[in-house]
């Protein structure tokens, strides 16, 4: 056999390093889109298998230096091994960040671990919920309120935002640094989400209908691994106590269909949990597709509202 050119390894260890990198690479139009808000980037929470994972925080506006802000975590998509925190700037979430700190609700995006080389999605809830008790534990430091705040996310980040607020925090406890730290949600924001991995009947018809497109969150089929599949499906845990959900999908998502929102409808219905749907006709995966309704303005007001009336005593501004 002949050995491979060395010239031929390390191009692909370059290539590696480059594709890998541009996963987390902040893009030139979001390095410019972020000059629009007062911001603080690279805020570490915690520190896993060597690496720093980082906050983004979105300052709130017209807000008094001792007053205490509510707040919102955000949760970027990206098929579970894929994008990063500056997703929050994409139009689907854009305006509604904007509307939040312009009535004074702090906003952070986080990192989280991707679902690689082992890691499953299980370990990207930890992490969003650290992120969470890491913003509790140091409530005084970023002048929030401890006692209002909510998670919000798109596509994988729906999911995780959803699982985030409503899975048991002791079935995903993470950094010692940050136990015993309780969550309590008060709202939840999930567009597009996946909302079951026990119920395949749900993703009939969608990217993910062949459970080996989802291998990767679970580290295997559903089959194999029944009890994880059940642990990360948002629907499995909601009760009539439940925090208040609002769930953003287009009609005709052909990624994560539609019906993962309207099984969460159904499964709400039965339980009594305070569960909405805002259905968005021709609208494809991430609000795209011609003549959507409602519109992306109204879809971002539409969210802000819902977050802004379970945060804050203050309503939404001129135009919601």
């Amino acid at each position: 056999m002949t050995p491979k050119k060395p010239w031929i390894a390390v191009f692909l260890t370059v290539c590696l390093i480059t594709c890998a990198a541009s996963l987390f690479a902040q893009k030139p139009e979001e390095k410019q889109q972020l000059q629009a808000f007062e911001h603080q980037d690279g805020i570490p929470f915690k520190t896993v298998d060597g690496r720093k994972l980082n906050l983004l925080h979105f300052h709130p506006r017209n807000t008094k230096p001792a007053e205490k802000s509510p707040w919102m975590l955000f949760v970027h998509g990206g098929g579970w091994r894929g994008g990063n925190k500056y997703n929050i700037l994409r139009p689907a979430y854009r305006k509604t960040l904007e509307e939040l700190t312009a009535n004074g609700v702090a906003c952070f995006s986080l990192d989280y671990r991707l679902t690689k080389n082992g890691i499953t999605a299980r370990e990207s809830v930890v992490d969003c919920k650290d992120a969470a008790r890491f913003l509790l534990k140091h409530a005084d430091r970023f002048h929030l309120d401890p006692e209002r705040y909510g998670v919000w996310g798109g596509s994988a980040g729906g999911h995780l935002s959803l699982m985030t607020a409503l899975g048991r925090n002791a079935d995903f406890t993470g950094d010692p640094n940050l136990a015993g730290i309780p969550l309590s949600f008060q709202c939840v924001a999930s567009y597009f989400p996946l909302t079951t991995l026990t119920n395949p009947e749900v993703l009939e018809g969608s990217k993910f209908e062949d459970p080996e497109v989802l291998r990767h969150v679970l580290d295997g089929l559903f089959s194999e691994k029944p009890d994880l599949a059940r642990l990360l499906s948002p629907t499995e845990y909601l009760t009539k106590d439940s925090p208040p959900i609002l769930l953003l999908h287009g009609e005709k998502d052909p990624i994560l269909s539609i019906k993962n929102s309207h099984h969460m409808m159904d499964v709400a219905e039965k339980t009594g949990a305070n569960v909405q749907l805002l259905s968005v006709k021709n609208a494809t995966h991430s609000f795209g597709g011609k003549n959507i309704s409602p519109t992306m303005e109204e879809i971002n007001a539409a969210s802000a509202r819902f977050i802004l009336s379970h945060l804050t005593d203050t309503p939404p501004s001129a135009g919601q």
